[in-house]
């Protein structure tokens, strides 16, 4: 991983001399141009998409960000997942990193390296639950991006759900569970795609993953052409290889996760039978074949494969198809047959509902795999979460419906809260050290939150109003009332209001002035999207179904259609809801941001787009980030940690102050640069009002670095020679006693067998001398003559007087023939068991050997 240096830029949009467009847009192409893709904002990650493999993760970065500060590190995605795992751990604070950007700018890659981090980090015993818990985390992903995610124009990974997930963590740091919350899938590309892009990834994956005996059975062909829902990406799809391996992932995922194969069977035969059930054509005929009243399906076996793939009986499914059970006045049930439109929507709102179904019962599935086993509810309180919220960035098309509408209402949400929390961030931190707030000016999008989501006048409130009037509203008549209710808001514009501004259409386009920027909408089919009808014959018929997994995902199919209930709620009020409560979710934790930028719409490697990248910064909010951080002060460390880095450029504070507190040395610091002025001292933290100080200070620093690399590496060489100095001291000390004690022990055991040899009448004749050290063998050889001289003395001294002169002429005998018969037999190497043999002799009659046979034989 490279260090940051000069040459990279700054590593910290607060650092630039000038909050300007162009100031901001040099440094990030420069740190994009040198592979850093990532810089902060304060604590706000800015993350710009590379569009190739860079060496920034993997065990060796983890190892390098964990239990580090933020700043002590290069701006990573590791860092603010550290920060994020250290401040719920250590302070027990419930935590969110928030992950916002438009599609392709790498937001799903950001959310799978955090997750892949926390991963790592956690379970030092290796717990089996809490592995069982990682895994599901890791692996649910790969399941969610197969049938969440699609190829679009922008991103060929794009997600077309909003993804917030809870990871719950015991007392210690570990994972013990989890909870997923899918946000407004975009199910009308089930329908429907724009030109250059494809319908979701699992279709395809069936349609290339499984082997022939699969396909057989689903009654499909390994070609997307054939089939409505896929033929426009078709020509689009990854070589056959690619979706091959993609399904064998995503099916071992599932059964990792916990999906038995009955279940991952019922997931591939819903698939299936959408397929079929989007080829299905309903023509006007008037006798014969599977019809109800003038209405029939055109290709009668797609009846059959649809039946038998829901495992549903064909002739309630054909009447389900081709009319629909209502209930009049008097609870009288009225079967009404449809006309090939009314079918033909019938048929496609069935096949956008089981989809959906299907995607939340998978979503469903791996939450009840997920949820903590065995957790005691009196002790919840005590587990701390972290959530992770990866979620569609603002989109603008060519044509904008009413699910663009809900993605930018959802990013205005996210925007208001984003400036709220980082303005309240602020102010707490200020009250919190003693340091006086300044109000900061800011864009409030208040106004376009309240034109969306105003009861009764808001434009959800009336779009609801429309879908209640049982089609007497259409769509240009709900595009008139919003004229009519913001006739003169200054977020809103239609061409009945403006005339003059052919852009838009009369009695379609309606134009909202978001935050990021003016989009124009459409209205055409705003009111069916919203109202999100399906007929409940459908829901009946699905909840009969005899394969459970499919039953399972209907529960409101058991409703009596005579009842009485409630209107559902629509589309929008339900999307609104689920804002609403993310907000409050998120606002209720400590949160840090991930700011993902796409650098350009070829999804090319090493190619930033500068117009393009410009439009993104203003509306991610990114300069007025940088401008709310720099209205108060625009650094703020704590005294210990800016001591350790600036103490260096100020001879009280090197290399240890004495100054009494760490407060008064960081003063005496200043005061010497003359910067005192230009900062505030809070109570455990230092305030820096201009970036242009910690320039000076970083100025400062840099010059003296060299000189104290110097000074280490001298002060280190000569601690590594006094280390190896008393090394070899020790060495000499213990080889110097361990000689002594060598010594000693021989010389004690010398005289044990002394004091055991010196007794008669042998007079240690069979002592046995040990191996003496190097040093005593002079010593012992002058021991051995001694001990021999005086065990002489003592054998002599018995010998009586008149003996001795015998002996003597022996010994004087021996002495002279010693030299002249060398082969006398004194020295000669006897190699036979001459004394056995001697003892047989003496149980024999007594002979008279012959003179040389003893000295001789061999």
């Amino acid at each position: 991983m490279a260090d940051e240096g000069p040459q990279c830029g700054k590593p910290d949009f607060v650092l630039l001399d000038q909050v300007t467009m162009e100031d901001f847009m040099e440094n990030l192409k420069l740190r994009f141009k040198k592979d850093h893709i990532y810089t902060y904002i304060g604590e706000v990650l800015v993350s710009v998409n590379p569009y190739q493999e860079l060496p920034l993760y993997g065990p060796e970065a983890i190892a390098r960000y964990q239990g580090r500060e933020l700043y002590e590190r290069p701006p990573h995605l590791y860092a603010v997942a550290n920060a994020a795992y250290r401040a719920m751990k250590l302070r027990s604070r419930d935590t969110c990193i928030v992950i916002s950007g438009e599609s392709g700018a790498g937001k799903t890659e950001a959310s799978k390296h955090i997750m892949q981090y926390i991963a790592a980090v956690t379970n030092p015993s290796q717990k089996a639950e809490v592995e069982r818990v990682k895994d599901v985390l890791l692996k649910s992903t790969c399941v969610l991006e197969a049938f969440g995610n699609a190829r679009t124009n922008r991103n060929h990974n794009s997600s077309r759900f909003g993804k917030y997930m809870d990871i719950n963590f015991d007392f210690k740091g570990d994972p013990v569970g989890g909870h997923i919350h899918s946000y407004l899938l975009e199910k009308s590309r089930v329908l429907k795609q724009h030109v250059g892009e494809r319908n979701f990834h699992a279709f395809y994956q069936v349609l290339w993953g499984c082997d022939d005996k699969e396909l057989q059975e689903l009654h499909l062909q390994r070609n997307p052409a054939l089939y409505n829902l896929t033929r426009q990406g078709a020509g689009l799809s990854a070589s056959d290889s690619d979706e091959r391996s993609h399904h064998q992932a995503v099916t071992e995922a599932m059964r990792v996760i916990g999906f038995s194969p009955e279940e991952v069977g019922s997931v591939y035969r819903i698939l299936a039978a959408i397929l079929h059930l989007g080829n299905m054509e309903f023509v006007e005929t008037e006798a014969g074949g599977l019809e109800q009243g003038h209405l029939a399906v055109a290709e009668e076996v797609l009846v059959n494969h649809v039946a038998e793939l829901t495992a549903t009986p064909r002739k309630l499914l054909l009447r389900s198809l081709l009319a629909r059970t209502v209930a009049s006045g008097g609870r009288e049930l009225i079967e009404k047959g449809h006309s090939a439109a009314e079918a033909s929507y019938a048929r496609d709102a069935c096949a956008k509902a089981v989809y959906q179904r299907l995607f939340e019962w998978v979503v469903d599935r791996i939450n009840g795999v997920m949820e903590a086993r065995g957790r005691d509810p009196r002790r919840h309180g005590k587990d701390t979460v972290i959530g992770v919220l990866d979620i569609y960035g603002f989109e603008v098309f060519p044509v904008n419906s009413f699910e663009q509408f809900c993605i930018n209402y959802c990013n205005e949400k996210l925007q208001q809260l984003f400036i709220q929390l980082i303005l309240k961030q602020e102010q707490e931190e200020y009250e919190r050290e003693g340091i006086a707030w300044q109000s900061v000016e800011y864009f409030n999008n208040a106004t376009i939150v309240d034109l969306v989501e105003r009861p009764h006048r808001g434009i959800l409130a009336v779009l609801d109003d429309a879908c209640s009037a049982a089609g007497t509203i259409t769509d240009r008549i709900f595009l008139q009332t919003l004229d009519t209710h913001h006739r003169h808001h200054p977020h809103y514009a239609s061409r009945q209001l403006c005339p003059t501004d052919k852009t838009m259409q009369f009695g379609r386009d309606f134009r909202i002035k978001h935050y990021a920027g003016d989009v124009t909408y459409s209205v055409e089919g705003f009111i069916d999207k919203n109202r999100d009808s399906l007929f409940q014959d459908f829901k009946r018929l699905l909840y009969n179904s005899t394969d459970p997994t499919l039953r399972a995902m209907w529960p409101d199919g058991q409703q009596d259609i005579t009842e009485v209930t409630k209107r559902p709620l629509t589309a929008g009020t339900l999307f609104k809801n689920s804002m609403v409560a993310l907000v409050e979710n998120l606002a209720s934790k400590e949160p840090f941001y991930v700011r993902c930028i796409k650098p350009n719409e070829d999804k090319v490697a090493a190619k930033l787009d500068e117009g393009h990248c410009r439009h993104q910064v203003v509306y991610l909010g990114l300069l007025e980030n940088v401008r709310v951080r720099r209205a108060g002060f625009a650094s703020r460390q704590p005294y210990s940690r800016f001591l350790l880095r600036y103490k260096m450029t100020c001879e009280y504070t090197w290399p240890n102050h004495l100054l009494g507190s760490d407060k008064a040395a960081v003063s005496a610091l200043l005061e010497q640069h003359g910067l005192q002025g230009d900062v505030a001292f809070g109570h455990s933290k230092l305030f820096i009002r201009s970036p242009q100080s910690l320039v000076t200070l970083e100025q400062s620093r840099a010059r003296l670095i060299p000189i104290i690399v110097l000074l280490l590496q001298k002060a280190w060489r000569g601690t590594l020679a006094r280390w190896h100095c008393r090394q070899l001291r020790a060495i000499y000390t213990i080889m110097r006693w361990f000689r002594r004690h060598k010594v000693c022990a021989h010389l004690a055991e010398l005289q044990r067998r002394f004091q055991a040899a010196r007794q008669p009448p042998l007079y240690g004749r069979d002592l046995i001398w040990p191996l003496p050290p190097a040093v005593l063998q002079p010593f012992q050889d002058t021991c051995r003559a001694l001990f021999c001289r005086w065990r002489a003395w003592q054998l002599v001294k018995n010998i009586p007087p008149s003996d001795m002169a015998q002996i003597k002429a022996k010994v004087a005998a021996m002495g002279v023939l010693q030299e002249l018969r060398p082969d006398w037999g004194c020295h000669r190497a006897w190699t036979q068991d001459y004394l056995s043999s001697g003892s047989a002799c003496l149980l024999r009659p007594p002979t008279i050997p012959q003179p040389r046979t003893c000295l001789l034989s061999d």
